[in-house]
């Protein structure tokens, strides 16, 4: 865990960054911070003033900016708006989603699943954590997903940008083991945000079936991250979920990946 006495002992509040902090996962993070005494900058590509207001009853100061971090100058106005303070806790959460077979979809909606999820949060976690280096103290909290665990049929470009989140937080908190910086990789299964909507899997099984409160993933991810895990899994169905995937076969992965996200399978 991260000591926050240094801190404590300037006199300020510690700061916390969490971005996609309008809605689901990335709100209840920001609101476990706020209630957890940090102030807060956060960041969504929707808008975020009701949040803000939720933020600030807990008693948070709150910078909040509306961009798309899938872009570098998302990314940027996110940075300058930290201004320099520093960050005791990123929380690189925000991400996208996209269902269908790869080769129906848009390929601009590709590259937005791709530069969401993997290059706006390495430049972002890149910007960040070379500050929270130098300082030698501050934690990073990714939201992977258990989803990078299995080939993704009908989702294969956004499993396989979870895939890759997933292992870049283990060769990070390797390479940070020294530094006095913790990275920790949250790993959720199907969670009640509004992920499969914006996604257009509503009419797939994993878009019908049951799902996690975002607030329960929100905490487990929270006190691993306080407690400097290096990974969690949420609930007990997504731990044999993820279990089994490491003794499943890739081929017999994907196709039970398939029977959950095909476009139809969450019709009678």
């Amino acid at each position: 865990m991260t000591d926050l006495s240094a801190t404590a002992a300037e006199g300020v509040r510690p700061l916390a960054v969490v971005t996609g902090a309008s809605s689901g996962i990335g709100y209840e993070l920001a609101r476990l911070f706020a209630d957890d005494g940090y102030d807060l900058v956060v960041a969504a590509d929707t808008p975020l003033a009701e949040a803000v207001q939720t933020f600030e009853s807990l008693g948070a100061k709150v910078d909040a900016v509306q961009v798309d971090l899938a872009t570098e100058e998302g990314v940027t106005a996110l940075h300058e708006r930290i201004g320099g303070r520093p960050v005791d806790a990123l929380a690189a959460n925000a991400g996208q989603g996209l269902g269908h077979a790869f080769l129906d979809q848009d390929f601009d909606d590709i590259l937005a699943v791709v530069n969401t999820n993997v290059t706006g949060t390495l430049r972002l976690v890149w910007l960040v954590g070379r500050e929270m280096r130098d300082r030698g103290r501050g934690q990073i909290l990714f939201t992977g997903s258990i989803a990078g665990l299995m080939p993704g049929t009908f989702q294969a470009v956004y499993n396989g940008s979870k895939a890759f989140v997933d292992s870049f937080s283990f060769a990070l908190r390797n390479e940070l083991k020294d530094s006095g910086v913790s990275v920790t990789v949250l790993m959720p299964g199907p969670t009640d945000t509004e992920f499969f909507e914006r996604a257009d899997l509503m009419d797939t099984m994993v878009g019908q079936g049951k799902k996690m409160d975002a607030a329960k993933v929100a905490e487990i991810g929270y006190k691993a991250m306080k407690r400097g895990d290096g990974d969690v899994v949420a609930g007990m169905g997504n731990k044999l979920q993820a279990a089994m995937a490491a003794i499943t076969p890739e081929s017999a992965l994907a196709e039970m990946h398939r029977k959950q996200a095909e476009p139809g399978s969450g019709k009678n």
